[in-house]
């Protein structure tokens, strides 16, 4: 996976870059939107990341429309919805697919490195209770589903939509993969 810094991203503000500057850090990648019954999230994950940042650590969000159109916004909306409703820092991106054909080779990358999700099962459960088509392994779910990435770039674990940001699952991955 020492490929996943040289892949292609756009920041929120527009600007195209690698996720280069990020090597030697501990990353959660996480697909996020804005109109999401789990929009929440962005609380925990700006905690986690305030907690953890001095240690290495970074939040990565990357809107994704993908989700019955919870993120419709431009990039600039969303960056100021994150920044207003929930004092978002951590490091945002332009809006993505991360589902389907139009999938961005990021999460090409992720979903190819680890198809299993922890906490998965409620989710799909959940997902299907509400007649919602769930997709296949490794295909992602929904929003706010995270991807843990160890310093050396590997994808260290992977993270159902709903296990939150103060999960004892999460926190104890970042912290074992922030003390390696």
């Amino acid at each position: 996976m020492s490929n996943l810094f040289s892949i292609p991203v756009k920041t929120i503000d527009g600007g195209e870059q690698t996720l280069e500057p990020y090597k030697g850090k501990v990353l959660l990648v996480v697909n996020v939107a804005s109109k999401c019954g789990l929009t929440f999230h962005y609380e925990g994950l700006e905690k986690l990341y305030e907690d953890k940042r001095e240690q290495g650590f970074e939040v990565l969000g990357f809107p994704a429309n993908d989700f019955k159109a919870q993120e419709p916004g431009s990039d600039e909306e969303i960056k100021d919805f994150c920044k207003l409703t929930y004092d978002v820092q951590f490091p945002l991106f332009s809006k993505i697919s991360v589902v389907d054909e139009a999938k961005h080779p990021l999460y090409q990358a992720l979903t190819a490195a680890k198809a299993d999700a922890v906490g998965e099962g409620p989710w799909r459960e959940r997902l299907t209770g509400k007649g919602i088509p769930v997709r296949p392994v490794p295909e992602i779910q929904w929003n706010f589903e995270k991807f843990l990435i160890g310093r050396d770039g590997e994808v260290v674990e992977r993270f159902a939509p709903d296990v939150a940001a103060d999960d004892p699952r999460l926190l104890k991955a970042v912290d074992e993969a922030l003390a390696k």
